[in-house]
This record gives C-alpha cells, structure tokens and sequence, in this order.
C-alpha cells in the first residue's frame, strides 16, 4: 500500500488505483488485474443475487401495507432468509419478524393456521393484558407474488380490532388472492392506547406466517369458512389512527 500525501486526497476507484482511509489517514492500492473465483463462490454470489432480487420484490409488495417501520437490518436479515428459497425452499421465510424486537407470539398465544383451501384461521384464545395498551389491531396482509417473471399479482389486507386482557373469540380470513404465483401471508400486530398505535416497538410485530408454492386447490373446499368465526374485513385503504375498538364484520370485500 502507498500513503497519499498531496493536499488533495480521494477515497474510491480512481483508473486502476483505490483509495482508502484507515486511522485517520489515506493511502492507495492497486486494482487486482485478475479476481480469481472459484466453482463455490461463484454459486454463493448467485444465490446471493437470486435472494436479494426475491426480497426486494417481497418488500414492494407489502411496504405500502404494513403501518409501523421495519427494523434497520431487516432488509439483510430478510436476504440471509431468502438464500435457501433460491432452490425454491419459499417456506424457508416463514417465522420471518421485520421488527426483530418482537413477534406475534407475544400477543397471540396460538398461531395462526393456514387451511389448504387459503382461509387463515385465527383461533379463540385469552389475550394478554399490556400496560397501558387498551386494545389490539390485528391485520393480516397476503400477497400473490410471479418470481419467474418478477411481478407482484396481487395484494390484499383484512383486520380486526379487539379488547386486550379478554377472550378472543377467533376469526377466519380469505387470503387466497387471485392469481399465479406464490403465496406469502404476513400478520401484523399493534398496541392501541385510546384508539391511537402505540409507537413503542414493543407493541407492533410483523411476521411472515405463511409462504405457500403455487399449487392447485380443490374447487369443492375453496372459500368454505366455518359460520360460527367472524370474519375479518378486507380494506382498500390504510387503516386509521382512531379505528373504533369493535370487530369488523362480516362480509369480506375484495380490493
């Protein structure tokens, strides 16, 4: 390496010579004039690229639709999930947080079930009481995304809104957005205090709970939902600040 000592200094590719700053101080180096890469490393940089191409696509798709920010790495973090799809492992992003601080576990106890006819089921639990958090927003978020030709399908959104520290009594949810492609849910979860989001991210989680290859549905189980669960509401817009603390019911409308 060579110190730079002209009064003027550079940091970056200049021809065939980089400059650099370490400990204060600029030196140069030359380019390499061959980059050797061998059959391994070649392959991880595809794979690398395949997933940063499937995560950039996945994050258009649902960045207009979650309502609090995503962590800072959640783009990095959401790329290292995705390597293992690129052999087209999609389910490999299911559990995936973008807030990594927390997770839907913390206010639902039982997991949502995804049924093989595309209804979610959220099933009837006791909600845990938060402090100074009055209710819960519960938004559920799917998208039908075209890998092979780079294309977001379709998007489409439902929530519910209900009483903390009370029995929930369940709901079911269509999220079998029409379309080719592959199918990725994401639950959503905020802290309501007096009918406004709470800003804490302790009280808002996002998690992929769902990410199914497409695959063909039997037509005499399609969009059958058990009468008895409630339904939640599919919207057109964001939701507002001051949503009233009720359930939405019950028809479930298509954007």
């Amino acid at each position: 390496m060579a110190k730079q000592i002209s009064i003027i200094t550079f940091t970056g590719r200049l021809g065939n010579l980089i400059g650099y700053r370490r400990n204060g101080k600029h030196f140069l180096r030359s380019m390499p004039s061959y980059v050797r890469q061998t059959v391994a490393t070649r392959r991880a940089a595809q794979r690398f690229g395949v997933a940063s191409k499937k995560g950039a696509l996945i994050r258009s798709a649902f960045s207009g639709r979650l309502d609090a920010g995503c962590d800072s790495g959640h783009i990095n973090r959401l790329t290292s999930a995705l390597i293992p799809a690129t052999g087209n492992n999609i389910r490999s992003i299911t559990g995936f947080r973008f807030n990594r601080h927390t997770g839907t576990d913390r206010f639902l106890i039982h997991a949502p079930r995804l049924s093989h006819d595309g209804i979610l089921y959220i099933s009837p639990q006791a909600l845990p009481a938060c402090k100074g958090i009055n209710s819960l927003e519960i938004k559920v978020i799917a998208a039908r995304i075209h890998f092979a030709t780079h294309q977001v399908v379709g998007t489409e959104s439902a929530v519910l809104i209900v009483k903390t520290g009370e029995d929930f009594k369940g709901a079911a949810c269509n999220v079998d957005v029409p379309g080719k492609g592959t199918l990725i849910v994401v639950l959503q979860v905020r802290g309501i205090q007096e009918h406004v989001p709470s800003c804490n991210t302790k009280y808002f989680a996002a998690d992929i709970i769902a990410a199914e290859p497409p695959q063909p549905l039997p037509e005499i189980l399609h969009k059958q939902i058990c009468p008895e669960l409630p339904r939640l509401k599919l919207l057109s817009e964001k939701i507002p600040a001051a949503a009233s603390v009720q359930l939405l019911l019950p028809v479930i409308q298509r954007e």
